[in-house]
């Protein structure tokens, strides 16, 4: 499923215009997005928790050559799945 399909599908299930739908999953991304850049956790009782992790600094190899190159610290976002979620899917 792309985005198209998660905007059609919220579409039909709500039977909103795919206009309105597509704002909608729009803001919900927008949302979940602004709210990791500023460190916060988003928790979504029943579906899952996203979350921002840092990751430090550390030493990797080139695949090419084999020469030892340093990977510079980052910050990731993480994404846990939650019980309703995982219930589904098993």
């Amino acid at each position: 499923m792309n985005k198209n399909d998660l905007i059609s599908a919220v579409a039909d299930a709500s039977g909103l215009s795919k206009g309105d739908a597509t704002k909608a999953v729009e803001g919900v991304f927008d949302s979940i997005s602004g709210a990791l850049k500023r460190g916060d956790e988003v928790r979504l009782v029943g579906f899952g928790t996203f979350s921002v992790a840092k990751r430090k600094a550390s030493t990797g190899r080139n695949p090419r050559t084999g020469e030892p190159m340093k990977i510079a610290a980052s910050t990731q976002p993480k994404f846990k799945a939650g019980k309703g979620l995982k219930d589904a899917v098993n």
